[in-house]
């Protein structure tokens, strides 16, 4: 992993120790089984807060709304709300949320991989 101590491209004067703390603060909030969940339901889709709920099987209406509200602090996920009556807001992943996505998906993707060597190597270590 990079740390921005590690980074060429930060000015002279950049407060290494914050963005040291802010990377992570940041990982610590996206690094939940829902985040991960939610990032990877919104793929390059806007869903309403139903939508979310029905993708993500098994959250809560209070963790999915926690977690929506961080996704969305840490300018992950944008939030929509419509005028209407009852009003309808929608959720869509950023950018930066898109490019997180990419890396969840490499995640799961090294997961798939190596799965068998995984379980092979814990049933050594409970055996």
């Amino acid at each position: 992993m990079v740390t921005t101590r590690q980074r060429q491209d930060l000015p002279e004067d950049a407060d290494l120790r914050r963005a040291d703390s802010l990377a992570r603060e940041i990982f610590s909030d996206v690094a939940n089984k829902w985040a991960l969940l939610i990032i990877e339901a919104l793929g390059e889709r806007t869903l309403r807060f139903s939508e979310v709920r029905d993708e993500v099987a098994g959250v809560s209406h209070k963790m999915l709304t926690q977690n929506l509200r961080m996704l969305e602090r840490n300018g992950l996920v944008d939030r929509t709300v419509h005028p209407t009556v009852p009003p309808r807001v929608e959720y869509t992943l950023t950018e930066p949320g898109r490019a997180l996505r990419a890396t969840v998906d490499a995640l799961c993707a090294w997961t798939q991989r190596h799965l068998g060597h995984i379980e092979d190597a814990r049933r050594r270590f409970e055996g």
